[in-house]
């Protein structure tokens, strides 16, 4: 299993999340991770923009979103701005594109959602087309109609990854991607919902393996602690009281919110835990570091000792 850490703007102003992004890029490479997963918060600093700027910052490791709404640019713009990153990053851009929600897309966009599993069916297919090095883009379905011109071809293949929740959406990953990128799923549900489905799916459809790219919260503290940082892992990432899709997931396996998710405890814990998901299927855990804290003395202490014990503990994985 291959291991990740997240890099999110969070707080600050533009100029100093930049230049923290870049810092965690180059911090995740020197300490051995396999890749740095960029979210695209609906809010806040982009994610290709991000990449591109880590990948002038670093030589070896793999720069991926997590994830890219669909709904929020035209699929041939996005290829184009992904392909961009990915020339500037040496060829090192996994990209992660989703559906998103219905209160970003709906709510905030004020764009449709009434069918988003059959529009991001559709728009995988320009996608596709678009990063596949083709001179023109000539699609045309239920939702596209597009004849454009695109010499700009990917300097290394492109990997495409679909977050993917339920049965149609996993069956479409499998189908017309590399693989999925999960969040607020568990072990169970991913060896008993996620795992077969898409697999199934590619094999139905010639294809390779699926990666499977999960992500989780991990605090390393004491075990005294343990309640603590799942009550924090709750309090601000608690996307799943807002969000449907997350909560048919949570239903599908053991864990009932994120701080369930939440690796938490000891080295040995934590490491245990990783080891679960791999048993799972997962091939790329993704890491949230997740500090705890009364003031920013000790959040900043607890981000330092997890991040060090987590690139330990990923070194075992390599």
């Amino acid at each position: 299993m291959r291991i990740g850490v997240m890099s999110g703007p969070e707080r600050g102003d533009a100029a100093h999340k930049a230049a923290r992004m870049v810092d965690d890029a180059r911090w995740a490479e020197e300490a051995g991770f396999d890749t740095v997963w960029v979210p695209q918060v609906p809010t806040d600093f982009d994610a290709l923009t991000a990449v591109t700027l880590m990948g002038a910052a670093t030589s070896r490791i793999e720069l991926g979103t997590a994830v890219v709404p669909v709904h929020a640019q035209h699929p041939v713009a996005l290829a184009r701005q992904a392909l961009s990153a990915h020339a500037a990053a040496g060829g090192r851009l996994a990209l992660g594109v989703g559906a998103s929600h219905h209160w970003i897309v709906r709510d905030m966009l004020g764009l449709p959602y009434e069918k988003p599993a059959a529009y991001t069916r559709d728009y995988l297919e320009v996608l596709a087309a678009a990063v596949s090095g083709t001179d023109t883009v000539d699609v045309e379905n239920d939702a596209f109609r597009v004849h454009n011109p695109l010499t700009l071809a990917p300097v290394a293949p492109l990997p495409v990854l679909v977050a993917a929740l339920g049965p149609v959406m996993l069956r479409i990953a499998g189908e017309r991607t590399d693989g999925t990128v999960l969040w607020m799923a568990d072990e169970r549900t991913v060896a008993e919902h996620v795992v077969p489905a898409i697999t199934k799916a590619a094999e139905s459809a010639g294809r390779p393996a699926p990666r499977i790219v999960a992500g989780i919260p991990v605090c390393v503290c004491a075990p005294h602690e343990v309640d603590a940082a799942r009550e924090r892992a709750n309090r601000i990432l608690g996307e799943a009281e807002v969000s449907p899709n997350y909560q048919r997931l949570l239903e599908r396996g053991e864990a009932r919110n994120v701080g369930d998710l939440c690796a938490a405890g000891d080295e040995a814990a934590v490491a245990a835990r990783f080891r679960s998901f791999a048993d799972a299927g997962v091939t790329d855990l993704s890491v949230r570091l997740l500090p705890i804290g009364e003031d920013r003395e000790t959040l900043v202490a607890s981000k330092l000792r997890t991040r060090e014990a987590v690139a330990a503990i990923a070194a075992e994985f390599r």
